[in-house]
């Protein structure tokens, strides 16, 4: 009678590919240790080489320190710590933490759950599929869309993303998402050339993936807006959105 044996679990590593996860935070208490857990889960299970990069901006509610136990409990090997003194913007902190990163592929997302890494596998999937130079969530497209906002929240998103559209001309269908996949040699050389700060910096990144012919892949995702702590979108960044989408327009 013929036996059967349990398979091994499924290993990815020996394809030599390193994925690096780039988590700026600022009071993110409270998250961290939920979207540390997810990421470890996600990736365990498809078995992809990774480490996760934490670089808190001075949090004053205690992040850091949060981070610092995460380290412990899941090895400095996995959990990186890379802090900066004051909140700097995430531009610089994309700068900041892909000098360090040691994977061949960046990952950037927020650290706030509105971005479930259960969706990672199917960026990496959709990455190998086009050897895409970066693979970007999209809300607007397939199976995509947004819970938890308000109406003043959805306007504001569609009305930038429309507006963007017809200016820009990207080539992608979410310019200001910030859940993304990149080849690190390209988000090198992206943020080389980007000068705009806060929100705007993500639709940058893409218009200019668009100059430089890199390929856009897209995934839909399912963006959830934060359980914990406060939204940073105020009046202040949506003006510094229309003047940095009305630069790009006049520059690009």
């Amino acid at each position: 009678m013929a036996t059967s044996r349990r398979s091994a679990p499924r290993s990815r590593e020996e394809d030599g590919d390193k994925y690096s996860v780039l988590l700026p935070t600022y009071n993110e208490r409270e998250n961290l240790p939920l979207i540390v857990w997810l990421l470890v889960k996600y990736f365990g299970e498809s078995g992809y080489d990774y480490e996760i990069i934490v670089i808190d901006d001075g949090s004053p509610d205690g992040t850091l320190e949060v981070a610092e136990q995460l380290q412990q409990i899941y090895g400095e090997d996995k959990i990186l710590l890379r802090p900066r003194a004051s909140k700097l913007g995430l531009g610089t902190a994309y700068i900041h933490g892909v000098k360090h990163a040691t994977g061949n592929y960046v990952i950037i997302m927020d650290a706030d759950l509105s971005h479930h890494p259960k969706f990672i596998p199917e960026f990496i999937e959709k990455q190998k599929e086009g050897n895409f130079d970066l693979v970007s969530g999209t809300r607007y497209r397939g199976s995509g869309g947004v819970y938890g906002w308000d109406l003043r929240r959805k306007i504001i998103s569609r009305g930038a993303n429309f507006v963007t559209q017809v200016l820009l001309r990207p080539g992608a269908s979410d310019l200001t998402g910030s859940f993304r996949l990149y080849k690190k040699a390209v988000l090198e050389s992206l943020v080389a050339r980007c000068v705009s700060k806060g929100y705007v910096f993500q639709m940058e990144m893409i218009i200019r993936a668009r100059q430089l012919d890199y390929t856009i892949g897209e995934v839909p995702i399912s963006f959830v807006d934060r359980v914990y702590g406060e939204s940073k979108l105020g009046g202040n960044e949506i003006i510094s959105f229309l003047k940095g989408l009305l630069t790009l327009f006049a520059t690009t």
